[in-house]
């Protein structure tokens, strides 16, 4: 499995940003690829930044080059 930085560093060669890593964590729990739980974050339940809508297809397609999902 890809680490945050890869994943990173491959959404920002492809699509010309940097991708949160609370975004990265957000779309793994929506791929069902089980995140570890930050210590920084505040609830288990709610997400203070969710992966804006129009981010989510370019970390997928970055899980898929990564052969994550």
């Amino acid at each position: 499995m890809a680490t945050y930085k890869e994943i990173q560093s491959y959404v920002k060669e492809v699509n010309g940003y940097s991708a949160k890593s609370c975004w990265i964590a957000h779309m793994k729990e929506v791929c069902g690829l089980n995140p570890k739980m930050s210590a920084r974050r505040y609830s288990k339940t709610e997400r203070v930044h969710p992966c804006p809508e129009n981010k989510q297809n370019d970390i997928k397609e970055a899980f898929k080059y990564f052969n994550m999902i």
